[in-house]
């Protein structure tokens, strides 16, 4: 058994509606993602040979789905009043409408499944939101 392991990091905003505390305020996090992918062999020919997945490319593809949330207001859709998302996207807001609770739990799942819908064996992805304090997602 092999295992590759990869960061990232995106800036985003978020809030926590009906949550009652200091997160229900809209604020940000400067989310670090660790991303680990699992092998039960090597890759037997070609450029790759003797690898898992070269490196390179394992990263392009992590940072490709950091930079798609970096810098974005995550939304739980219907949490917002409809014109507030108008004025927000008409003000030049990037946001990403999400059918979940932005959670550094949900979003560690959210990410691995991307990854895995590209074709990566992703076996567990950390979501840390404070340096100290990460949500960890497990595939099945």
């Amino acid at each position: 058994m092999y295992e590759l392991k990869t960061e990232a990091a995106f800036d985003s905003a978020h809030f926590l509606a009906d949550y009652y505390g200091k997160c229900e305020n809209l604020h940000g996090h400067r989310w670090r993602v660790v991303v680990y992918m699992r092998a039960d062999e090597l890759q037997i020919e070609g450029t790759m040979k003797d690898m898992v997945l070269d490196f390179g490319e394992f990263k392009r593809i992590v940072r490709a789905q950091a930079d798609a949330m970096d810098h974005t207001f995550l939304v739980e859709e219907g949490t917002l009043k409809p014109e507030t998302v108008a004025a927000l996207e008409g003000e030049g807001f990037t946001l990403m409408m999400l059918p979940f609770r932005t959670t550094s739990e949900n979003l560690a799942a959210y990410f691995g499944k991307k990854l895995i819908e590209q074709g990566l064996n992703i076996c567990r992805v950390e979501m840390y939101e404070t340096p100290n304090n990460c949500a960890i997602w497990y595939a099945e």
